[in-house]
């Protein structure tokens, strides 16, 4: 079965969703279950983890609303303040909800030594303490910190969405490669095959464009401490699902059936604990 990791819902407001800009335009609209639906069917995709795009409960309610009323959203990924001194509690509330799976703050927005912040870490440790995991979505330039806060952590899971977004358009790799082989060196750290159409030139991407970075993300990783995951809907800024799809499946086509399968669901499921 394949579980697709990392995809998003949102009712589109242009204030909320001020991320998206007018070269985006394409997302500027509502994204629901009954719009993704019909596109896994098929595809086959049997089921996903939906992630938070708004840094809100609210948002965290919105998505557990959708899963409780469709069964193939078999996690979701929300957000609640980890800076705040009553996390514990907050993440404990949740935590009720059996489709309640993990945490995103949004760091690539903040600066690189935004993690290493004493009451973030707090957070952090909280999680631990609710068998919870933990979304690293970065850029680049956080990797080393990033690197230092799983360390801390040996207890806690943690994934790496999006491959840390690497500079695809511009064929920059050393230091992304450098510093995520360091990242891999951390058991409890996995790492999406996500989001990378969107790094790319969105018009004039190809495969060859991608395979140099999933070569790295293999080699670190291993195959099963990889999950694949759409980043949809905004991969449609640059791919149509099943072409997200396509590219993966046909770099993973010279592995066995038991390794595609971790990959495109298999992992994910462990990882997430999905039922």
């Amino acid at each position: 079965m394949i579980i697709d990791s990392h995809q998003h819902f949102w009712k589109y407001h242009p204030v909320k969703d001020a991320w998206i800009t007018d070269d985006m335009k394409r997302i500027k609209q509502d994204f629901l279950p009954e719009h993704l639906a019909p596109i896994y069917n098929s595809l086959n995709v049997g089921g996903c983890v939906a992630v938070q795009a708004d840094q809100s409960e609210d948002e965290t309610e919105f998505l557990l609303a959708l899963a409780q009323k469709h069964t193939w959203i078999k996690g979701v990924v929300g957000w609640v303040d980890l800076q705040n001194p009553n996390v514990g509690d907050r993440l404990s509330y949740f935590a009720k909800n059996p489709c309640f799976k993990g945490v995103r703050h949004i760091l690539q927005a903040e600066n690189e030594d935004f993690m290493l912040n004493p009451k973030f870490q707090f957070g952090i440790s909280q999680l631990g303490t609710l068998n919870l995991t933990y979304d690293i979505l970065v850029y680049p330039t956080h990797l080393k910190n990033a690197g230092i806060l799983v360390s801390k952590f040996p207890q806690n899971k943690f994934v790496l969405d999006h491959m840390a977004k690497p500079y695809i358009k511009s064929g920059e790799i050393y230091q992304w490669k450098r510093d995520i082989k360091l990242m891999a060196q951390n058991p409890n750290v996995y790492c999406k095959l996500s989001g990378f159409v969107t790094e790319a030139d969105f018009s004039t991407w190809n495969y060859e464009d991608f395979k140099p970075y999933f070569d790295v993300i293999f080699e670190a990783f291993g195959i099963y401490r990889i999950l694949f995951g759409s980043d949809w809907p905004v991969c449609l800024l640059a791919a149509e699902y099943h072409k997200v799809l396509n590219i993966v499946k046909r770099y993973i086509n010279e592995l066995n059936i038991d390794e595609k399968q971790a990959i495109l669901g298999g992992n994910a499921s462990r990882f997430y604990n999905l039922n």
